[in-house]
């Protein structure tokens, strides 16, 4: 019911009425022009924002994941990244689903997924949806872009709602950047990460967070619960775009890869520098000349001023990266490239990920006290009802081959072949075993010859002759010497060129790497034969060709470091004719080919 209202015009009361018929009509109508008159005013560029931020979030929608885990053991978010199917999640999202789980997406189907590798220190997952070839899938972006304040968005499955697998949006600012969330233990560390208060809620884990243009800053993972249990309170964080791209490369591998350390701690001085307080002496930043006291300017070109900035550029790195690193003793600058160390050993990290095996002993069943009665039972708490695990289908099963140290090694097989059918391509060397000999001049001045066979290494330098004897242990001989073991270097180089990975010795596929000496990414082999420590060769991820290699032919030198460039067709066969050759810090030579061939092996020197 309409009150009636009363007001004063000329000194007389007027009484508005509910009108009726005719009337009512006529205010509608006024109404509704008022409002079609106040909805033309809006201004078309509010209008064009509106319809823009609907677009980009429908398409960033399209890119995310809602996982469920097999048998009903929770679950999470991911995003899509690659149209093949690749998607990043957390870690302790996969964790109770194992190698196998239930995709949905926003076209409304369910896919099967894969586990394809793991990083339990930074709390990331890769895993790989099946059934397509063509998912939308989101652009990884620079996070050191994202600054305070920017607009943002998270798109997820808070609560596991996303039962009819469209996700879930909360929208919101960048709160923060650059921030560190200690670990637990040394797993789910959270080092340079990006804060924001757009809802992130149990379930959000490892769904995507946007920037307004819709672009990947980062992966969601944590959040601020424990003040008030597991409920928003604006304060989640991400791990960083900058990050993830870092270690791609790595859980592609179908590896569970480890964090970097420097062999170093750092402090603040009392005059508020960041020095050293420690370092091994095994370190590769100790061989690279730090020492304790020395005070940390910049590490991977970025400005380093307090502790928390050092941790947070470290932890965005990982194991076994080449980092540059500039340090200040008695007001002298120094820069030099290390190579980081693990977090971890193989063994701890293994054991860390999946916690004790030992059954604990069944207690004692405690007796009634004599002369009273027996106590009323309790009734125990019934048990959880876990599902028997399904077996998997036939067509997932062939995609999943466990092995100790991997998340999955089927991948790490599968780009073991995806590198050698591509190197194959720059020439077939498995016809190629007789003496390769190499002739030519050093840049510093005089001549050389080099001769490779299965059994022997023959050389000739300005310094004098050398000789390898492949047929003995390897971590000795490292002539020429100041090279870390040039020739055995090369032999390892022939033996992989024509025997190919599967027949060098033990191998594994790295991930993707840089090099000190070289810009860009390289797809990383790693092999031990004989008694070498490690040899890492280095292929062009676009060509898939042999451009370098790294040896470490023991602990107590530093390794030996070959790149190969301006290739030449010799019978098929692309073979260098500059070789640049480093030990450590120093440039050890800089090899001109100028005449290289094969001949049937002889016993004769070059």
């Amino acid at each position: 019911m309409i009150q009636a209202h009363c007001w004063t015009v000329n000194g007389r009361r007027r009484r508005a009425v509910r009108p009726r018929g005719a009337s009512l009509l006529a205010v509608c109508l006024v109404i509704a022009s008022s409002i079609t008159a106040f909805a033309t005013e809006i201004p078309p560029l509010v209008r064009n924002a509106e319809q823009e931020r609907i677009r980009v979030i429908a398409k960033a929608k399209a890119t995310a994941v809602c996982i469920f885990a097999r048998g009903g053991h929770g679950g999470g978010s991911g995003v899509l990244i690659s149209p093949d199917g690749f998607a990043l999640t957390n870690y302790h999202v996969v964790k109770p689903a194992g190698n196998y789980m239930k995709c949905g997406m926003d076209d409304g189907k369910l896919y099967d997924a894969v586990l394809v590798g793991l990083d339990p220190t930074g709390d990331v997952a890769l895993i790989k949806l099946l059934g397509r070839n063509d998912f939308p899938h989101a652009i990884l972006t620079d996070s050191n872009r994202v600054c305070s304040g920017d607009w943002c968005f998270a798109v997820g499955n808070p609560f596991l709602l996303a039962t009819d697998f469209h996700p879930t949006v909360t929208y919101g600012i960048v709160s923060g950047v650059h921030r560190y969330q200690p670990p637990a233990g040394t797993l789910l560390e959270y080092t340079d990460c990006i804060q924001t208060d757009a809802s992130i809620n149990p379930g959000n884990s490892g769904g995507p967070l946007f920037n307004a243009a819709g672009d990947l800053i980062g992966v969601n993972g944590r959040g601020s619960f424990e003040k008030r249990g597991r409920v928003n309170v604006g304060v989640g964080y991400a791990i960083s775009s900058n990050q993830l791209r870092n270690f791609l490369g790595y859980l592609k591998s179908g590896r569970i890869v480890d964090h970097a350390t420097l062999g170093a701690t750092v402090a603040t001085s009392d005059d508020g520098r960041v020095v050293v307080s420690n370092i091994l002496d095994s370190s590769n930043a100790y061989r690279r000349g730090l020492r304790y006291g020395d005070e940390i300017v910049a590490f991977s070109g970025r400005p380093i001023s307090s502790v928390n900035e050092f941790k947070n550029v470290l932890g965005i790195y990982p194991r076994g990266w080449n980092v540059s690193l500039k340090y200040r003793r008695d007001g002298q600058d120094f820069t030099i490239v290390v190579r980081l160390m693990g977090v971890h050993s193989r063994r701890e990290l293994l054991s860390k990920i999946q916690g004790p095996t030992a059954e604990k002993p069944e207690p004692s069943p405690k007796k009634p006290k004599p002369n009273q009665p027996d106590a009323p039972k309790r009734q125990p708490r019934p048990a959880p009802q876990i599902p028997l695990p399904q077996p998997l289908p036939p067509e997932v099963t062939k995609l999943v081959q466990p092995r100790e140290g991997y998340a999955n090694y089927f991948f790490n097989q599968e780009n073991q072949k995806r590198i050698w059918a591509a190197t194959v391509q720059h020439g077939d060397f498995s016809k190629s075993k007789g003496q390769w000999l190499f002739s030519g001049v050093l840049t510093a001045g005089g001549n050389f010859q080099i001769a490779l066979e299965d059994s022997r290494i023959l050389a000739q330098f300005p310094s004098g002759p050398a000789v390898v004897d492949t047929t003995l242990d390897l971590d000795q001989q490292t002539d020429p010497e100041g090279s870390g073991g040039l020739l055995a270097a090369l032999h390892l180089w022939r033996r992989l060129l024509t025997l190919g990975p599967d027949e060098f010795g033990e191998m594994f596929y790295l991930g993707t790497a840089p090099t000190p000496s070289q810009p860009g990414l390289f797809d990383v082999l790693v092999g031990t034969y004989n008694v070498v420590q490690e040899t890492r060769f280095l292929f062009e991820t676009t060509s898939g060709k042999l451009v370098g290699m790294e040896m470490a032919l023991n602990d107590d030198i530093d390794r030996c470091d070959i790149m190969f460039s301006k290739f030449k067709a010799y019978k098929g066969l692309q073979i260098p004719h500059k070789i640049d050759v480093r030990h450590g810090n120093q440039q050890f030579a800089t090899i001109e080919v100028s005449n290289f061939e094969i001949k049937t092996p002889t016993a004769k020197k070059p």
